[in-house]
């Protein structure tokens, strides 16, 4: 099911990466200093590791959703973030013994400043998937 809305949404999936284990999914909202959406900026996420990059852009409420190819073997892998002229790196949080729960990490960009809000990952995922 996640596997067919993250494609609607734009995103290129292997055909493994149907299970969770086989991706992680960074989203968020971009906004400005006025709590405005910013639509149309572009999001790229790259693996530091590799260099592979995944790219997207924020739709009209300024919502974005990256899916980048990560493995368990990934746990910790160090990511970059950049939006727009915004640039953060992250760590790839998650279990790797965890192969049911959706990985993955909510950052907002709010005026230029990326604020990273992990726990609200799973809420947003949800009612990014129940939209489409």
């Amino acid at each position: 099911m996640i596997a067919l809305a993250l494609a609607g949404a734009g995103a290129t999936l292997a055909a493994a990466e149907h299970q969770p284990q086989y991706r992680y999914v960074v989203l968020g909202y971009v906004t400005d200093a006025k709590g405005h959406p910013l639509r149309g900026q572009p999001v790229k996420l790259v693996r530091n590791k590799t260099g592979f990059s995944y790219r997207g852009e924020t739709d009209a409420t300024g919502f974005y959703v990256i899916v980048g190819r990560l493995g368990d073997e990934s746990a910790g892998e160090r990511l970059t973030l950049t939006v727009g002229r915004v640039v953060t790196e992250l760590g790839a949080r998650f279990d790797p013994r965890n192969h049911s729960t959706e990985r993955g990490t909510r950052i907002d960009i709010v005026a230029d400043r990326a604020v990273d809000r992990p726990a609200w990952f799973p809420s947003s995922l949800k009612r990014f998937l129940s939209s489409r």
